[in-house]
């Protein structure tokens, strides 16, 4: 009788298991968050920024990547998007000293490389005063983001002031960050980067309406070991997976919820089961540091960035080629977000800066409309 009981008790477990396991895997899939660059908007007039959001509302966009100023500008707009139910990835940057050492500009040499103080000289203090501020004036209204994101691609030359120009003309390995001279200095930049973010952790703790908004580290982009630089200008990068490991030795991963990756695939034959295994494999490797949360070592990965360039600015927009590559990396991010290693997806881009004289060939919204490409890229994800 008892064996009899015990047989009846597993049948039911079973049957449980397999009756709940569609819900399982789309609780899981629910949990995954999709979105949209917005580019610059505060460049935008009020008007323009007001048709923005809601072309955005229009597409059942319900969050979006940008940045925003504490002042009413910035705050009148994240209230704006907040209305429509639209949360925001709010990507903020550290906080430097007045005389802290900036790298110039050089535009004729190296037009993609932007000024700006060097990484290992922000300041934590100066930059946890920042975002104490920006949080504040936020909750003030209600608003509760959808994540926070310390940093821009700080593992090469365009956006980290450390990496010298020009570089040794390589992507630098985790070797390199404690041995090579130039590495040694982007080293610093990245110990700073830890307590800076440290910083932004204790405000987010310490808030009203946002302690459960996870934190993001910086969108990296995807050089791997080994590879070669995608110029000859010395511009150099750290791979990721050596930044990452460096940041994770330094204990980032007590501060973070995920880590930031750009993921920019080849274009290379769309619709073609070549193209398709190429960015397959390149994504696969791209992921290896990427981990489910509650793993013992890493954290799963947010795409922070992705996307497809179409330079063919007629209207009405073609966009064929970039409809069967959304839909194939769609596929892949699938299988990553259902073992757990990917969270978010945020696609680049929405719009072009409003500054921009001609489209941004990344841009969603054109001629007027948001294309095929677009409306897959920011549909809800279902896991695989």
């Amino acid at each position: 009788m008892k064996r009899h009981t015990n047989l009846q008790l597993l049948f039911c477990a079973v049957l449980a298991f397999v009756l709940m396991t569609p819900y399982l895997v789309y609780a899981r899939a629910k949990e995954v968050v999709v979105g949209v660059n917005v580019i610059n908007p505060l460049r935008a007039k009020a008007a323009e920024q007001k048709a923005l959001i809601n072309q955005l509302a229009d597409a059942h966009v319900r969050v979006i990547r940008c940045s925003i100023t504490p002042d009413q500008n910035g705050i009148n707009f994240a209230n704006l998007a907040y209305s429509k139910g639209i949360k925001i990835l709010l990507g903020v940057g550290p906080k430097f000293p007045a005389d802290a050492p900036t790298r110039t500009y050089q535009p004729d040499k190296f037009p993609g490389m932007w000024s700006g103080h060097q990484l290992s000289s922000a300041d934590p203090e100066l930059s946890k005063t920042y975002y104490q501020e920006l949080l504040d004036k936020l909750e003030a209204n209600g608003i509760v983001l959808a994540g926070l994101e310390l940093g821009n691609e700080i593992n090469w030359a365009a956006f980290n002031q450390d990496f010298p120009l020009p570089g040794e003309g390589k992507v630098l390995n985790f070797h390199d960050l404690s041995h090579d001279p130039e590495g040694k200095q982007i080293a610093k930049g990245f110990l700073q980067y830890v307590k800076v973010i440290s910083a932004l952790k204790d405000v987010r703790d310490h808030s009203r309406l946002n302690q459960n908004t996870p934190i993001i580290s910086a969108g990296l982009v995807t050089a791997l070991d080994g590879e070669k630089l995608y110029n000859n200008k010395k511009e150099d990068m750290v791979s990721l997976n050596a930044t990452l490991q460096f940041l994770r030795w330094k204990g980032i991963d007590s501060l973070v919820d995920a880590y930031g990756i750009h993921f920019y695939p080849p274009d290379w034959k769309p619709g073609t089961p070549e193209g398709l295994e190429k960015r397959a494999d390149r994504f696969a490797r791209t992921l290896t540091a990427c981990l489910p949360a509650g793993a013992a070592t890493g954290k799963p990965c947010w795409v922070t960035e992705w996307g497809f360039d179409n330079h063919d600015l007629s209207c009405p927009t073609k966009d064929n080629n970039q409809h069967l590559l959304v839909k194939e990396m769609r596929d892949i991010f699938a299988n990553a977000a259902e073992q757990g290693r990917l969270a978010a997806i945020i696609y680049f881009c929405w719009n072009s800066d409003p500054w921009s004289k001609k489209p941004d060939p990344k841009s969603a919204y054109r001629c007027g409309v948001l294309t095929d490409s677009g409306r897959l890229a920011i549909s809800p994800m279902r896991a695989r």
